[in-house]
């Protein structure tokens, strides 16, 4: 195997996925291919049912494939059986959405904690690694605030710090910063780019932003289920 195979984080040929059938079949991938090495953001552009969410969901095993190969960190997802894929995707895979779905009536260090607790880590190590994960987003003195208490962009990093407790090599983001006002959605990236570039992660990121395109190392358009051209974004300069 070659190094820059050996370095890819995910390795997509060729995926198809339709819904429904005879008549009420929708094609949502046609064949799309999509490569991402480690340490390198990736964001999927296009318009709405062009099959983004549809992709990211195969890659992160949430959905099956109808055709096509799929290597997400060493291994197919569709080949692995239920449970073992579900812990799989539960240490590996983390997940930032535009909702932050957060769980409002515990705290901000609790919400960071439930990914811990889920894979059996005791109350004391999951809160100690909650404490650290707040610290590094930002949110130090916050641990004790529940979601309401804090604003969008607040929250937002909360739901982050929770996506990072398990230390994923895959971070998934669907809209990051579509709730977010300008400012804190640059911020947001910022922190997001960096699990990327400085933690050595994949990061695939769904968005019609186009104020956040410059924090891409590549952009992937997509359009009726394919990936159709990768570009390098524009970069500012100071």
């Amino acid at each position: 195997m070659s190094a820059v195979a050996t370095n890819l984080a995910i390795d997509a040929t060729g995926l198809t996925k339709a819904y429904g059938k005879d008549d009420d079949r929708v094609v949502a991938l046609a064949g799309a291919d999509l490569q991402v090495p480690y340490g390198e953001l990736v964001m999927l552009v296009g318009p709405s049912g062009c099959g983004k969410t549809t992709l990211i969901s195969i890659l992160a095993g949430l959905l099956t494939r109808d055709g096509g190969s799929c290597s997400v960190l060493g291994v197919d997802p569709q080949a692995l059986p239920n449970g073992v894929r579900t812990a799989w995707r539960g240490r590996h895979v983390g997940f930032v959405f535009q909702q932050f779905n957060l769980v409002p009536t515990i705290t901000a260090q609790e919400n960071v904690a439930i990914p811990l607790l889920i894979q059996g880590a005791s109350r004391r190590e999951a809160m100690s690694r909650a404490h650290e994960m707040l610290r590094r987003v930002g949110l130090s003195g916050r641990e004790r605030s529940l979601p309401p208490q804090m604003s969008g962009g607040q929250q937002q990093r909360v739901a982050i710090a929770r996506a990072l407790a398990p230390d994923p090599r895959l971070l998934v983001c669907d809209e990051p910063t579509s709730a977010l006002d300008g400012a804190t959605g640059q911020s947001v990236m910022e922190l997001v780019a960096r699990v990327a570039r400085e933690d050595g992660h994949a990061v695939v990121v769904i968005t019609h932003d186009e104020r956040i395109f410059r924090f891409a190392d590549r952009i992937a358009h997509m359009d009726d289920g394919r990936v159709t051209r990768t570009d390098v974004p524009a970069k500012e300069h100071a």
